[in-house]
């Protein structure tokens, strides 16, 4: 079973203004999503939010000269790839847990 990831790091919030510039992007609110290659395409995901620091612009891009790739690229610097691994770890283990669950609840008299 392979599983595939994908990053939604679409959602930000940004200051409308921050020392001349506009829409100052200062957090990231991002998920991680995956999905398996069986029939049933069972999914996981785990997500966050990850602060920019915004007291140095001088490499500031223009809100809309971004791609959510360059978001994306962001968000994996931020987080490391020990702290991905472990995501994806956490996000693998959601999935095989619905594959083969450990705990099933169930109603009495039904």
């Amino acid at each position: 079973m392979a599983i595939t990831y994908t990053w939604d790091c679409k959602t930000v919030d940004t200051y409308p203004t921050k020392d001349s510039k506009s829409d100052v992007i200062f957090n990231v609110h991002w998920r991680l999503n995956a999905e398996d290659d069986t029939e049933d395409k069972n999914t996981g995901t785990i997500y966050g939010v990850e602060s920019i620091n915004t007291d140095d612009l001088s490499t500031f891009t223009a809100f809309a000269d971004l791609k959510e790739s360059d978001i994306i690229g962001w968000v994996e610097s931020f987080l490391g790839t020990d702290k991905i691994t472990v995501y994806k770890a956490n996000i693998d283990a959601q999935i095989a847990e619905k594959i083969t669950p450990t705990v099933v609840t169930k109603t009495i008299g039904v």
